[in-house]
C-alpha cells in the first residue's frame, strides 16, 4: 500500500526557507515520478516541482531558480528546498506519485498536505 506523508511545513517570513519533506513507503521513490503541488485558497492547485525516475526535474516558472525538488533513495524520501520565499507562496503542499518512470499524465498517489505560510 502506497502511504505519503509530508512534513515540514510553517511559517516563515518573505525571503526565508524552509524544507518540506515526502517520506514514502509501499514502493521505491526512485521507481515512480514524484512531485509537489500547492493549493492556496480559493485557487486552483498547481504543480510546483516534479521529478522522473531518471533525475530529470520540472518546475514551475514561479519557483524556478529558488525551489530545488530532490530525493534520497536510501531514505525513500522526497524533499522540496524552498529559498527567497514570498507571500504569494503561502500555500497547503502536496506530495504527490505517479507508478511510472515518467512525469506526464495523472498523478494516482496524494499526500494529506502540510501548510507553508509566508506572511511578515
Amino acid at each position: 500500500q502506497v502511504r505519503l506523508v509530508e512534513s515540514g511545513g510553517g511559517s516563515v517570513q518573505p525571503g526565508g526557507s524552509l524544507r518540506l519533506s515526502c517520506a514514502a513507503s509501499g514502493y521505491t521513490v526512485s521507481t515512480y515520478c514524484m512531485g509537489w503541488f500547492r493549493q492556496a485558497p480559493g485557487k486552483e492547485r498547481e504543480g510546483v516541482a516534479t521529478i522522473n525516475s531518471y533525475g530529470s526535474t520540472y518546475y514551475a516558472n514561479s519557483v524556478k531558480g529558488r525551489f530545488t525538488i530532490s530525493r534520497d533513495n536510501a531514505k525513500n524520501t522526497l524533499y522540496l528546498h524552498m529559498n527567497s520565499l514570498k507571500p504569494e507562496d503561502t500555500a497547503m503542499y502536496y506530495c504527490a506519485s505517479r507508478p511510472s518512470r515518467y512525469c506526464s499524465g495523472d498523478f494516482s498517489y496524494w499526500g494529506q498536505g502540510t501548510q507553508v505560510t509566508v506572511s511578515s
